[in-house]
């Protein structure tokens, strides 16, 4: 069994939500471990598991920040972790898990473009994966709003994922 765990100077946990209704706010977790456990080096049905702080969730403004941690959102006091636990890889298609954000844990599918391996200058073995999808917030509990003068929300239940894994072999 080959072990990999995140390289995560090289790395990054990207989300992007619509803020009312017509532009993206985007933010990054900022502070996570993430492993990946292959059998054999197609990487099918391979183990991966990723730990989030969610007191680390970054948006780039203060105030922002503080209302995420909030808990109206995430209740980092009572909920710190976001977790992520695979149960089926593909290396060419998908990698389907349980997501955990807030105690409530629900299955998520997202989309996988496989980076393959390779060495860098200094002999160590990578991986590189992209991950891309989404998901409702509201199914996890996130469900904060306003409505807006002109009709809609403040905020969309829609979140989109743009996931960059570098991973290092053990």
């Amino acid at each position: 069994m080959s072990k990999f765990v995140i390289d995560s100077t090289h790395s990054e946990i990207g989300f992007k939500v619509k803020h009312m209704m017509f532009t993206n706010v985007s933010g990054k977790i900022e502070v996570y471990s993430a492993t990946v456990e292959a059998e054999n080096e197609d990487f099918e049905n391979a183990k991966i598991s990723f730990e989030g702080d969610a007191a680390s969730i970054s948006t780039g403004n203060a105030d922002r920040d503080g209302h995420l941690r909030s808990a109206d959102f995430f209740d980092v006091e009572n909920y710190p972790k976001i977790k992520f636990t695979s149960t089926a890889f593909n290396p060419n298609g998908k990698l389907e898990g349980n997501l955990e954000i807030k105690g409530i844990s629900k299955p998520v599918s997202l989309d996988v473009d496989f980076g393959g391996l390779a060495k860098d200058p200094w002999g160590n073995t990578k991986l590189g994966l992209s991950l891309t999808g989404k998901i409702n917030r509201k199914e996890w509990g996130l469900n904060w709003n306003s409505a807006l003068e002109t009709g809609g929300v403040l905020v969309s239940d829609e979140v989109k994922f743009d996931i960059e894994l570098q991973f290092v072999k053990q």
